[in-house]
């Protein structure tokens, strides 16, 4: 079995989700007491979320490309970045090591093309939704559509999740308000919506709704599964 590196902490829960989807799929696997080797880094959100919303992109990259290098150093076999947004820096940090980085937005797509999606709904941070780092990935390196929701609906978005669910809380009102704008998604030619941020997966689950979703925590982590075992 091949040993797994998490780049966590962005935010702890929804890196908690990660060790929970990638031990299951394990023993899932292999049965009996088999669980993942994993080597995790978690570093401390409230310093990463001060450097986003400065825009100091730069900084965080210094401080994730410290990371990964230790992961590396600890014996890791690739490398999962446990949140999207920080993706915006993944070329930086992949320049910083010398295992595989699996991205979590080709994951993603590998799953929609299975699904033969072609036009997807985007829901994440803002950085996520309205930058090119995610959004370019899916539309020129697999060929997909992407829909965001409109600018009053991506704040509601961006906000539930910094004041909300990085926080652990679950709010019945913002679980309307998101359902509310996958309905919205869906209208405009979604035929599924990519839960974009990691932490959006405890907010909003498939049984919610009737449009199909893809929770990028659990995407992620499986796609660890199946290159580690």
């Amino acid at each position: 079995m091949k040993t797994i590196g998490l780049l966590g902490g962005m935010s702890w829960e929804s890196s908690a989700g990660y060790y929970k989807v990638i031990n299951e799929g394990v023993k899932e696997s292999l049965g009996g007491l088999h669980s993942a080797k994993i080597v995790m880094y978690s570093v401390d959100f409230d310093q990463i979320e001060k450097l986003q919303h400065k825009g100091d992109w730069n900084g965080t990259s210094e401080i994730l490309c410290a990371a990964a290098k230790n992961i590396e150093r600890a014996g890791a076999d690739f490398l999962l970045i446990c949140t999207n947004t920080m993706h915006k820096v993944a070329p930086k940090i992949e320049g910083s090591i010398t295992i595989p980085l699996i991205h979590i937005a080709d994951a993603t797509a590998e799953t929609l093309i299975k699904m033969r999606v072609k036009t997807v709904g985007l829901l994440g941070t803002a950085f996520t939704m309205e930058q090119d780092f995610y959004k370019s990935r899916l539309k020129e390196k697999h060929d997909l559509s992407v829909l965001i929701p409109e600018k009053s609906d991506r704040a509601i978005v961006h906000n539930v999740i910094y004041k909300e669910l990085c926080l652990g809380h679950c709010l019945t009102s913002s679980k309307a308000e998101y359902l509310r704008i996958i309905d919205a998604l869906a209208e405009q030619g979604a035929e599924a919506v990519i839960l974009g941020c990691t932490e959006i997966g405890m907010l909003i689950k498939q049984e919610d709704t009737h449009i199909r979703l893809l929770d990028t925590t659990y995407v992620h982590a499986r796609k660890a599964v199946d290159l580690a075992i």
